[in-house]
């Protein structure tokens, strides 16, 4: 065991073997790996080293803060606030002007062997950065020199991913997500309004065992939290199926705990692991609590998942009762019926072929059978010419 190790540090903390092994096992579910792999965790995690931390908030509301700090599950909270070296935090910090900046000069030589970078709220371009500051500076500069530099960067968020509220139609700081940040690709977005801190554990426990950031789509978002659509895990999915639904909030169908599909839920349209994660100890979730899913771990879903208590409106102006949901239904249906259709042409096609090829055998049987019949001899048919010339003469 390393003394300056990550297990080390979880000992000095007070956590017991039994709760270091449960949270390894919690880890592994969290990452979509058999519980087999808990151990395996829990032996990787003793050997690694704690790993420095900079988060740097821009403008956002700080809900991923607040988030983290009333996380219910002590272990992902002890892990990125006491396990993990949380050298800067703004919210966190105990000293204010010039004094509170300094962890943020000189990151190079001052963490020689690397540092993570968390990224939260967006990052506002107009009026030259000057919407907001960190130090005196703009805060999308400060992000840009610190993501640059480190070992692993999250966007934690979707103000940090996309721009979120900020962002939205109307805005006036030309705020972005973390593309206003880095060019190039090499972060992890971890969206949600909040994003769970369960989620965030399980990246930077991912990155500690395998020394590699986790499997992306092409959002950047690992496939092991957003690699599946919140209605194909929601406990309310029965109901959807048998056509129970809620229709106005209050009325018996909202009061039984049916479908809230029809008041809104965006469920079908969002991939996310809410159902699974949930908060509070995985007490409970939006569905959960009677509300519908509002989208917010979708892309600029501030924007293109609203209003919130209602459908989405139609893809297809000329067709305003159709919603992206019965869009969707179609596309599977007709993909179905090609399905079906390729299936029965194929199986009419095999049929023929099969009768091609038992007439093709029967008349090379044929052929091989008139082969190897014996033909005629000449002899039988000399000698009866001879008898008949014979009779012919005795008759004379």
């Amino acid at each position: 065991m390393r003394e300056d190790g990550v297990y080390a540090a979880m000992v000095r903390r007070g956590m017991t073997r039994r709760t270091f092994l449960r949270f390894s096992a919690a880890m592994a579910a969290a990452l979509s790996l058999p519980a087999a792999y808990g151990p395996r965790i829990a032996k990787a995690l003793e050997a690694a080293p704690r790993v420095p931390v900079i988060w740097i908030r821009g403008q956002a509301c700080g809900g991923n803060t607040e988030a983290l700090l009333r996380a219910a599950n002590p272990t992902a909270a002890n892990l990125l606030l006491e396990v993990l070296s949380l050298d800067y935090h703004e919210e966190l910090l105990a000293v204010a002007g010039a004094d509170a900046a300094s962890p943020l000069a000189g990151l190079a030589s001052r963490y020689p062997n690397g540092y993570y970078a968390v990224l939260e709220g967006s990052f506002p371009t107009g009026a030259a950065g000057a919407y907001c500051l960190i130090g005196g500076r703009p805060a999308v500069d400060v992000a840009r020199e610190v993501a640059t530099g480190a070992l692993l960067t999250l966007a934690v968020g979707s103000c940090a991913v996309d721009g979120g509220a900020p962002a939205a139609p109307g805005g006036i700081t030309e705020a972005g997500g973390i593309g206003k940040v880095l060019t190039g690709g090499n972060f992890i977005a971890l969206p949600g309004c909040p994003a769970n801190p369960s989620n965030l554990a399980a990246v930077i426990v991912h990155q500690l065992v395998a020394k590699e950031t986790m499997p992306t789509d092409l959002a950047h978002r690992p496939l092991a939290f957003y690699g599946n659509l919140i209605h194909n895990q929601c406990e309310r999915r029965p109901h959807f199926e048998f056509g129970e639904f809620a229709l106005e909030w209050g009325d018996q169908g909202a009061q039984r705990g049916w479908c809230l599909y029809k008041l809104g839920c965006k469920g079908p349209e969002t991939m996310a692991n809410c159902p699974d994660v949930r908060y509070g100890e995985k007490i409970s979730w939006n569905v959960s609590s009677g509300v519908g899913c509002i989208g917010c771990h979708s892309p600029s879903f501030w924007g293109a998942m609203g209003p919130a208590y209602r459908r989405l409106p139609s893809p297809l102006p000329f067709l305003p009762n159709l919603t992206t949901d019965l869009v969707g239904g179609a596309m599977v249906a007709g993909i179905g019926g090609v399905a079906v259709a390729h299936g029965v042409g194929m199986t009419i096609r095999f049929k023929r072929y099969k009768a091609q090829d038992r007439r093709a055998k029967a008349k090379a049987a044929a052929e091989a059978a008139s082969a190897t019949e014996t033909p005629p001899t000449a002899e039988p048919e000399a000698a009866a010419g001879t008898e008949t010339a014979a009779a012919g003469t005795g008759e004379r």
